[in-house]
């Protein structure tokens, strides 16, 4: 019940649909190390939420996932 509710949370605050989340977070698992995905991804969610990024928060965020320093605790975010 917990993951309806994080959908539920990220699709009010964003206006993502959780289908579209699946299907990123889906890419991003096939391709989590592959930095030409993640820059994809990015910018996938960066026109989804309207929300522009600079390119030194996407370089950022890059770093953080290839270097494995994602926190685990997701919910956390919203």
């Amino acid at each position: 019940m917990w993951k309806d509710s994080l959908f539920h949370k990220i699709e009010n605050k964003t206006k993502v649909k959780k289908e579209t989340i699946l299907d990123l977070a889906n890419k991003l698992a096939k391709n989590g190390k592959d930095e030409k995905s993640i820059r994809e991804i990015i910018q996938t969610l960066s026109q989804l939420t309207g929300k522009e990024i600079s390119k030194e928060k996407e370089e950022e965020i890059i770093k953080t996932i290839l270097e494995d320093k994602v926190p685990k605790n997701i919910d956390t975010f919203f």
